[in-house]
């Protein structure tokens, strides 16, 4: 992640990295400096109450942001790998943040702990969140799929936290809201055709586990609807697939579509490559595989340099690109998605060359006699962090009611979402 004194120049580049904007950035370890009109906020030694109260009119005349009355909201996309945070107002918006930051989520015994760091640092009035996390959400209770934090509760965390309220989402879900306000550089396409007005969309996330998501249109706006399609049963589309299964099978019991198409999946399909004796993986390779911390990473990364020679790396994204390729067109076929397929989720920018070179499209598209129907669908990579922005965008769209299970595209209702053929090529 780019540090905090390049963001700040990055947002007010005519200051040099001595500037109070930089300091005021280093001193709160925010990653973002949120500057309208070329205006700060916060100002230097004064911290957002002391701005609201203090400056007043001048805020207004010098086109910056204004602290709401009743407080900003704080928006969280909290995963198995890392939890993101960001303040937001009403003015701004859920794609322009006050301040964001990164945490690894397994390194903190829970959502209260990282919250109340973020909230330090940042020292601007919150009184309500939204969050989405990487689990089934139940008449207010989540249990993340991939952390073994205690379960999670609306009413206990806003009282921990000292807010007015806090909401929990799928992330999935949240997903399928923050597709609606994406811009189109938070995209790539993979197989550019013209999405039909009003279709549903489909969203596949590989991630530490794989989320599934899709949306309906519901007369004025789309439904987002969550899903727990990653746990479905694994079906193999060829011979080694079907090896794939018994392997696991032996190992695992049941085997879902995450357990082999996620960031758990990654390190599942090397070792069985390595058990079948598929190649012989040489050195330094072998060794740093085997002690990584994050065995998922080291295989990405080693798998995407065709520097370094390993096949096993190499075979084993292959065998994932393949496996998500049919997945997705399941997931397709089950909504029907002609408004779009979107991949979401960590991994997917990770092996973006992939996706577009190897097997994915064509296992997407096999289909038999419906081939032609997959094909037909639009297929984009999401680059953007559209689970934050849709945690955002429930946030502050009902904050005083229940979380929202739909998304409404500002001014007049639209029957396709705002990307479609602006995305950016791959």
């Amino acid at each position: 992640m780019t540090s905090s004194p390049d963001l700040a120049r990055e947002a007010s580049p005519s200051h040099p990295p001595g500037d109070w904007r930089t300091r005021w950035c280093q001193a709160n370890e925010v990653d973002t400096l949120f500057v309208v009109d070329g205006g700060p906020f916060p100002p230097p030694a004064l911290d957002a109450w002391a701005y609201d109260s203090v400056a007043g009119g001048t805020m207004k005349e010098r086109g910056a942001q204004r602290v709401p009355p009743g407080g900003l909201l704080l928006a969280g996309d909290v995963g198995g790998t890392k939890t993101v945070l960001g303040i937001y107002s009403e003015d701004a918006g859920p794609r322009r943040p006050l301040a964001t930051r990164t945490y690894r989520s397994a390194a903190h015994p829970g959502l209260d702990a990282i919250v109340r760091e973020f909230l330090a640092s940042v020292r601007l009035p919150v009184d309500r969140a939204c969050f989405d996390v990487a689990g089934p959400v139940t008449a207010g209770r989540a249990k993340l799929t991939n952390l073994p934090w205690t379960p999670l509760q609306e009413p206990a965390l806003a009282e921990t936290l000292g807010l007015r309220s806090v909401r929990l989402l799928n992330d999935l879900g949240a997903i399928a809201l923050g597709i609606t306000e994406l811009a189109p550089g938070d995209l790539r396409v993979l197989h550019r055709r013209r999405p039909t007005p009003g279709g549903s969309v489909a969203v596949v996330a590989p991630g530490t586990g794989l989320g599934e998501a899709f949306g309906v249109w519901a007369g004025d706006r789309y439904a987002a609807c969550s899903s727990e399609g990653g746990h479905g049963d694994f079906a193999p589309g060829n011979q080694r697939e079907a090896d794939l299964l018994a392997w696991l099978r032996r190992r695992h019991g049941h085997v879902s579509w995450e357990l082999v198409c996620s960031g758990v999946g990654i390190p599942n399909l090397y070792d069985f490559l390595v058990d079948t004796g598929f190649a012989a993986e040489a050195e330094p390779v072998a060794s740093r595989v085997a002690t990584a911390p994050d065995r998922t990473r080291a295989i990405v990364e080693v798998g995407m340099d065709p520097r370094s020679g390993s096949a096993l790396c190499a075979e084993a994204l292959g065998m994932f690109a393949g496996i998500l390729g049919a997945e997705a067109g399941n997931l397709a076929l089950t909504v029907l998605a002609t408004g779009g397929i979107y991949l979401a989720g960590g991994l997917s920018p990770a092996v973006l060359p992939l996706l577009r070179s190897g097997p994915f499209l064509a296992r997407l598209h096999d289909k038999g006699r419906l081939s032609s129907v997959v094909a037909a669908m639009p297929v984009y990579v999401v680059t953007g962090n559209a689970a934050l922005i849709g945690a955002a965008v429930a946030g502050l769209r009902q904050p005083d009611g229940p979380a929202p299970a739909a998304s409404a595209p500002r001014g007049r209702a639209r029957t396709s979402l705002p990307v479609g053929g602006a995305a950016e090529e791959t």
